[in-house]
């Protein structure tokens, strides 16, 4: 009984189903804000993946991550330095794929009553 053995693949976007689909309601063109946001030098920024511009995506690997912008590349995209088991990985991307980090406050507020 010979048969034939199929080969697994492992391309970019393997294994990722639920972290490059959107939800129903999330559907279509983002917000014109997100694309409107100016990043320096500097900034902080979350690499939030947008499944619907898949060229200019990065790898699932840096879904999530927290970088530091670090220059522009040609009129639209960003260099992101990002810190991986420690390594320096340099991501270019477009604004479709981050979004500014907004650091958790530390304070605890004291409740008023």
């Amino acid at each position: 009984m010979g048969g034939f053995v199929v080969h697994r693949t492992h391309g970019l976007r393997y294994k990722s189903r639920k972290l490059l689909t959107k939800k129903p309601r999330e559907k279509g063109r983002p917000g014109i804000s997100r694309w409107l946001y100016e990043y320096n030098v500097g900034d902080k920024v979350v690499i939030d993946i947008d499944p619907t511009f898949i060229t200019t995506a990065p790898h699932r690997r840096y879904q999530g991550k927290v970088g530091t912008i670090i220059g522009r590349r040609g009129g639209k995209a960003y260099e992101i330095e990002i810190y991986v088991g420690g390594k320096r990985k340099v991501i270019i991307t477009t604004p479709d794929h981050i979004v500014p980090f907004k650091a958790q406050s530390t304070e605890t507020k004291a409740p008023t009553s």
